[in-house]
């Protein structure tokens, strides 16, 4: 396989308070570079992309029927690390052939940033999800 991974190019973290994470990171010197709203399961989430210098955590409110699980916690969790590929395409299709299990169908479309990414995951052997993401 010929896959080229760029760098993390973000880590995933679910919150409950969207409004109250991105004041938080903000606090920690993170700025909002892109806000946006996402549909899940009938329902309406958001997500905030904070960054600081070259890590970008992307902090997300599930749709409010989502969110007893991660209101039900003890503690927080990493959601996903993404990586930064520069053809998502080409990268599902060469995951797919050598046999990695994929959860998505094809790459998924969100318009974030200015033009919208695409990406897809893969599960990994302790169920871990890494995503692999391409800003177009």
């Amino acid at each position: 396989m010929n896959l080229t991974l760029k760098r993390i190019q973000h880590v995933g973290i679910p919150v409950t308070n969207l409004a109250r994470s991105i004041a938080f990171y903000a606090q920690l010197g993170f700025e909002n570079v892109m806000s946006s709203s996402f549909e899940f399961n009938g329902g309406q989430g958001s997500v905030a992309m904070m960054q600081s210098g070259e890590i970008i955590i992307e902090i997300y409110q599930m749709p409010e029927s989502e969110l007893s699980e991660i209101k039900n916690r003890k503690d927080g969790h990493v959601d996903h690390i993404a990586f930064d590929v520069e053809n998502i395409d080409e990268a599902f299709e060469q995951l797919k052939t050598a046999g990695f299990a994929i959860l998505e169908e094809a790459p998924v479309f969100l318009p974030f940033w200015k033009n919208g990414c695409k990406y897809f995951n893969i599960k990994g052997p302790d169920g871990e999800r890494l995503e692999y993401n391409q800003i177009l």
